[in-house]
């Protein structure tokens, strides 16, 4: 009854939710722009990232992704993801990050008309920047990002210390950016985004 009770708090639903592509939902540790396009191993998408965009798909939340990689590598990447999630068509040449640009392309693909409610949700710094230039609400991903840079195989071999160590500097320069929010990975996605709308339904603002 208490949980039942909360719901009516989380009113502010979601506008959209923008992801970053490699770091965030495919290429655990940011690593394929050092890769060849053929290594496709770095499409497998990171942990809870399928999961959360079927859950955004049910709430009806539209989502996009970016990415400054090459478009034919990033296409290559995000072979693992659903169809209906759609690629930014905004020009890594064209107003680089962290100039806020292609999230408000991206935005605007989607056909959204106010940024109010809208995320983003990445493992890499400039393009958080990119978010909070944009004024989004951003949630920073401590683990499978640039940050930590290492590939799933290399993080399963640390031991929990050593993780626990890179996950705590990562964490420190997410929040030294100033996004919002910081998880591990996606697998956290869920309850950090109903985290935000609670915060929104209390009159925050990114």
């Amino acid at each position: 009854m208490t949980h039942a009770e909360t719901l009516p708090l989380a009113a502010p639903s979601l506008t959209a939710v923008l992801f970053g592509l490699s770091g965030c939902l495919v290429d655990f540790g940011a690593r394929a722009s050092q890769q060849t396009i053929a290594q496709t191993q770095h499409a497998e998408a990171t942990p809870g990232a399928l999961d959360s965009l079927k859950s955004l798909q049910r709430q009806q939340i539209p989502c996009a992704w970016l990415d400054e990689l090459h478009p034919a590598l990033a296409q290559s990447l995000a072979a693992s993801l659903p169809a209906w999630i759609k690629p930014t068509q905004h020009s890594a040449t064209m107003n680089p990050w962290p100039a806020p640009n292609a999230c408000w392309q991206a935005l605007m693909d989607l056909n959204i008309d106010r940024l109010d409610g809208c995320v983003l949700v990445s493992g890499e710094p400039r393009l958080l920047q990119a978010g909070l230039n944009a004024g989004l609400w951003t949630i920073g991903l401590a683990s499978c990002g640039s940050l930590c840079g290492l590939s799933p195989s290399e993080w399963q071999s640390l031991s929990q210390t050593e993780r626990e160590q890179l996950r705590g500097r990562a964490t420190v320069q997410l929040f030294s950016l100033g996004v919002h929010s910081v998880i591990d990975h996606l697998g956290e996605l869920d309850a950090c985004l109903a985290d935000i709308c609670l915060r929104r339904a209390k009159g925050e603002k990114p």
